[in-house]
C-alpha cells in the first residue's frame, strides 16, 4: 500500500500465499545459494568478521526490554525480561552504538573508497543521533526514577488525576518525538541513509554479497525493531494496558472486572507486540514517504536541531518536577 504496487508476494507453499509472508524465507534462501565474493585485497578476517559483529549486536540488545511483567507458574516468579539490569537503559544503548564497529569494519576491510566512506558517515551519524538520543530520554529516568526498564513501565502503569495513564509520551511529548527521530536515524534508514546513498556511494557494503549482505540488512532491520521496543518501553507504557492491572481490569470510579494471572499476561504481553508493531509501521511510513537528508542536513538536524532541543527538554523537565514537588 505505501509503494503503490503489488510487491513481493509470489512465494508460496502448496499454493498458500500468507500475504507475501513466505517471501522473506524465499529471500534468505536465495541468498544463501549466491557466491561469497570477497575483494582481491581485502582484509580477509574483518570482511569475514563485520556482518556477525552487526548482527550479534543488534541481537543482544534486545535481551534488556521487558515484554510483559512477571509471570508466575509453580509459585515461581519469572521476569518477561532476558536479563534484568538496573541499568537496562544504558545496556541497550552500548549494544546499538557498538553495532557501528561491524559497519566500520566493513567499510574499511572492503579495500574499497566508496566502502570506507559509507562507514565513515555511518559512524557520524551513529554519534549524532546516540548522542540526541541518551539525551532525549534523560527526561524519562527523571520523572520514573530509574535506569531500569522494567521499573520505567511499572512507573507508566500510575494514572495522573485519577483517569490519565501515566504513558511517557503523556509526561514527555517532546521527548518523545525527538527520541523517535533519532532513533529512525540510528537505524540507517531512509531518510537518514547516508552510508548507502545509492545516487552517491552505494554503502559500506558495496563488495559484499550472498548471506553476508543479507546479514547487513538484517541487522538494520533489528535495529529498527530494537528502536520500536525502546519507544514502546520508554513512551507507550510498555506492556501497559490501560486500567489493567495484576488482578484484572480497574476502571475509574471503582468499577473492576477480575480477570485470571493467565489471561491478564497475554494480554500484556499482546498489547506490548501491537504497539511495537505499530512504532515499526508508522517508522516504515516515514520511510517509503520522505526523501533522503543530504549529509550535511542530517548532520546539521542532529547536532543544532535535536541535541539542544533534548537539552532544553531535561532543563524544562526538572523546572517542572521542582514546581510539581513544592506544589
Amino acid at each position: 500500500i505505501m509503494q503503490d504496487r503489488i510487491g513481493a508476494n509470489r512465494a508460496s507453499i502448496f499454493g498458500l500465499r500468507l500475504l507475501g509472508l513466505f517471501h522473506p524465507l524465499a529471500d534468505a534462501i536465495k541468498m544463501l545459494t549466491k557466491e561469497d565474493f570477497r575483494p582481491a585485497r581485502a582484509d580477509r578476517f574483518l570482511f569475514g568478521l563485520a556482518p556477525f559483529v552487526s548482527v550479534f549486536f543488534a541481537l543482544v540488545a534486545f535481551a534488556s526490554i521487558p515484554f510483559g511483567d512477571t509471570l508466575r507458574v509453580a509459585g515461581r516468579e519469572i521476569p518477561l525480561q532476558a536479563v534484568t539490569l538496573n541499568v537496562g537503559i544504558l545496556y541497550v544503548f552500548a549494544m546499538l552504538s557498538l553495532g557501528v564497529y561491524g559497519v566500520m569494519m566493513a567499510g574499511w576491510s572492503s579495500a574499497n573508497n566508496y566502502a570506507l566512506l559509507g562507514g565513515q558517515r555511518a559512524a557520524a551519524l551513529m554519534i549524532s543521533a546516540e548522542i540526541a538520543i541518551g539525551a532525549s530520554i534523560m527526561g524519562v529516568v527523571m520523572v520514573y526514577g530509574s535506569l531500569d526498564m522494567m521499573d520505567i513501565v511499572r512507573g507508566q502503569g500510575t494514572l495522573l488525576w485519577g483517569w490519565l495513564p501515566a504513558w511517557g509520551i503523556v509526561t514527555q511529548p517532546l521527548a518523545f518525538v525527538l527520541f523517535l527521530t533519532a532513533g529512525i536515524a540510528a537505524t540507517k534508514r531512509i531518510p537518514f541513509d547516508m552510508p548507502e546513498g545509492e545516487s552517491e556511494i552505494i554503502g559500506y557494503f558495496v563488495e559484499y554479497s550472498g548471506m553476508k549482505f543479507g546479514m547487513f540488512a538484517m541487522a538494520d532491520f533489528l535495529e529498527t525493531v530494537v528502536i520500536a521496543g525502546m519507544t514502546t518501553s520508554l513512551f507507550l507504557g510498555g506492556w501497559q494496558v490501560p486500567y489493567l492491572a495484576a488482578e484484572g481490569f480497574r476502571f475509574p470510579g471503582g468499577a473492576a472486572w477480575a480477570l485470571p494471572h493467565l489471561v491478564v499476561v497475554p494480554l500484556q504481553v499482546g498489547a506490548f507486540v501491537g504497539k511495537v508493531c505499530a512504532v515499526i509501521f508508522f517508522m516504515m511510513l516515514v520511510r517509503w514517504t520522505l526523501p533522503r537528508f543530504r549529509y550535511d542536513q542530517a548532520m546539521r538536524l542532529g547536532w543544532l536541531g535535536l541535541f539542544p532541543l533534548s537539552v532544553l527538554n531535561i532543563v524544562l523537565t526538572g523546572l517542572l518536577l521542582l514546581a510539581w514537588g513544592a506544589a
